[in-house]
This record gives C-alpha cells, sequence and structure tokens, in this order.
C-alpha cells in the first residue's frame, strides 16, 4: 500500500513539473535522455510540504524575487515548485533527482531529514546541479550554501519570553514537530538549555507530531488532557495556531504559549491573549533571499557564503501587531483588515 502511495506522489511530482514548464517532457526513470535546458534558469524549489502555511509564503518570496531579478538582468528565471503534499524526506530526494534529469539550473530545498536527502543533494552536485537549502539545512552534504535562522538561539528565545510571561514558574511542555528534522532538534535543544536557568521551570514533555495545523492542536489537546498541569507551552513551530481550536480548549487565564512565526492566521492568539509574544520569521525572505543568492552564484558567477548571516526573528505582541500586519500584507498575506488598521 506504501509503494502504490509513493507512485502516485512521485507522479503528482512530476505533474507538477510538467505543468510549470509548460508541457516539456521531463526524462523519468527508465529512459536515458534529457530535454535540452531551456535559457535562462529554472530553479527547483522543495520545501518540507504544501500543507504548512509557511513554505507557501517563502514561496512567494521565490517569485517575486525570480520576476525582480528577471527584469533587472535581462534573463527568464523561473521557479519550479516541487514539493511534497505533506513532509517525506524520500519524496523529497526524488524531487530532487527528478530536477537533476529535467536539467534544472540549481535547487533550493528545505531538508525533512538531512540523513535522507544528502544522498541525492551530492548526487546533484556531482552531476553540475548546484544546490542551497533554507531553514532546514543539510549541514553536511555538498550544498554550497544555506539561509535560515540560529536555530539553537530561537529556541533559548522561546523559552526566555514564556519562563517572563510565567513569572519564571511552573510546568511547561515542548510542541516539537517532526522529530528527525534538524533544525527543530536544535530549536528544542535551545528550549531546554534555557529552561535550565530558570529553577522553577520544569518541563513535562517533548512533543512531537506531523507538521499539519490539525495534528499539532490535536497533540497540544491531548498532551493537555494528559498533563493538566501544564502551564505553558514553548512551540518551536507555529502549526497548531493555524487553527482557531485553542482557542476554545486552552484558557489563556490558565495557560500561556509562545510560538514561532506569526502569519495572519496566527494573530488571534495574540489578540486574543492566548499567546502573547509571538516570534515572527520573515518567511517570505527564506525564498526571497535564496533566490537572490541563487541568481549570484549560477548566473552571475558570484562568490557567495556558504553560511549566510542569519535571519532574526521579530517578537510579535499586542503592541506591534498592527505595524507586523502590514508587513505581512506587502508580501503578498492576506490580512484581516482588523489588524491592518491598528498603530
Amino acid at each position: 500500500m506504501k509503494t502504490r502511495v509513493t507512485t502516485a506522489l512521485i507522479v503528482m511530482l512530476v505533474a507538477g513539473w510538467l505543468s510549470s514548464c509548460g508541457g516539456e517532457q521531463p526524462s523519468v526513470p527508465g529512459t536515458t535522455s534529457a530535454p535540452p535546458r531551456a535559457p535562462g534558469l529554472r530553479i527547483a524549489m522543495i520545501a518540507k510540504s504544501t500543507t504548512n502555511p509557511i513554505f507557501v509564503s517563502a514561496r512567494k518570496g521565490a517569485e517575486t524575487a525570480a520576476k525582480e531579478l528577471a527584469d533587472k538582468h535581462g534573463v527568464h528565471i523561473e521557479i519550479v515548485w516541487m514539493t511534497p503534499e505533506n513532509e517525506d524526506a524520500e519524496l523529497q530526494a526524488v524531487a530532487i533527482a527528478q530536477a537533476v534529469k529535467d536539467r534544472a539550473s540549481a535547487i533550493l530545498i528545505s531538508c525533512s531529514d538531512a540523513d535522507k536527502v544528502t544522498g541525492a543533494i551530492n548526487e546533484a552536485v556531482d552531476r553540475g546541479v548546484p544546490v542551497m537549502t533554507f531553514d532546514s539545512d543539510a549541514a553536511q552534504s555538498k550544498r554550497f550554501a544555506f539561509y535560515g535562522v540560529d536555530d539553537e538561539n530561537l529556541g533559548r528565545a522561546v523559552m526566555r519570553e514564556l519562563a517572563g510571561q510565567m513569572h519564571k514558574k511552573g510546568p511547561v511542555a515542548i510542541l516539537a514537530g517532526n522529530a528527525a528534522a534538524p533544525n527543530l532538534r536544535k530549536r528544542v535543544d535551545g528550549v531546554k538549555k534555557e529552561a535550565a536557568l530558570n529553577p522553577g521551570i520544569t518541563i513535562v514533555g517533548t512533543f512531537n507530531h506531523t507538521e499539519t495545523p490539525r495534528d499539532a492542536a490535536e497533540e497540544v489537546i491531548r498532551a493537555q488532557k494528559a498533563n493538566p498541569q501544564i502551564q505553558g507551552w514553548a512551540m518551536i513551530g507555529g502549526w497548531a495556531l493555524f487553527t482557531p481550536r485553542l482557542m476554545k480548549e486552552l484558557d489563556p487565564q490558565k495557560v500561556k504559549v509562545v510560538a514561532v512565526n506569526a502569519l495572519p492566521a496566527q494573530l488571534a492568539f495574540v489578540e486574543s491573549g492566548l499567546a502573547p509574544v509571538l516570534l515572527a520569521l520573515p518567511t517570505y525572505n527564506w525564498g526571497y533571499v535564496s533566490i537572490q543568492r541563487i541568481v549570484e552564484k549560477v548566473h552571475l558567477k558570484q562568490e557567495v557564503p556558504t553560511v549566510i548571516p542569519p535571519m532574526e526573528a521579530v517578537r510579535v505582541t499586542k503592541d506591534n501587531l498592527g505595524t507586523w500586519a502590514r508587513q505581512l500584507q506587502t508580501w503578498g498575506g492576506t490580512v484581516p483588515e482588523r489588524y491592518l488598521k491598528l498603530k
């Protein structure tokens, strides 16, 4: 059954590539020929999942950068979205191989599991296709650059904010997403290290889950019911805040949340007081900055730093909710009007 599902998803990935390439036929397993590389740049973008809104934002940034740079340099630049619907590192590896067979100019990937995609990344580079990572790195691979956040420091910041909201005492839980993701493991480590500096804080547990809003929210609710003493949630990703469900399940007078990311759907949690602080990553820039660096390396033949200076998280509270909402709007986000009117 798993083989059938995987095969179907692979077909979907190939179909996505076809549609973005105007119907040009790619090579497929079992064939020896590949289409000639089209003029200009064709960049395969492989995020973790299409169901995670943060990667929709990153895609928007990539497409905007591609258009601006195409106009600036007089070269056609195309972003080919080859992201699995749900997180699956094996499908990411398949997508990398498919992009190579179809003569992509470069590949941009956020790695669901570095161990499972490193071989495919190295194969791509060996065959002349440069690879850059964003958000979640494969540091031991042959990728030429990485752009993201300092994940351990981000985890520390989440715990530091949560400890402040809880007056540095009480039991907390960590919502941790995919246990195999290298960036998330570093964030969890940061949360734990910062918690250790607060003797009044105890960690009830680290809770992993599939990175969808529904699965994340259900894990929070399950853990909260099993551990009613939890007074704070350190969410190293904002998955559970893409659905309003937790606002019905958690009492902001008894439980506080600090989470990473502040996209439009998550702003209601700041407004309600359940998440008084969100640490927003400019996820739009994952795509925008990464495409800039790829164009510099591939088209302009410039040197690019292996580790690009990390993006900084933006602290979002009720005090700057309006300012942040307007920033999201400039990045193409659909933001409720009531937030845009705030100071």
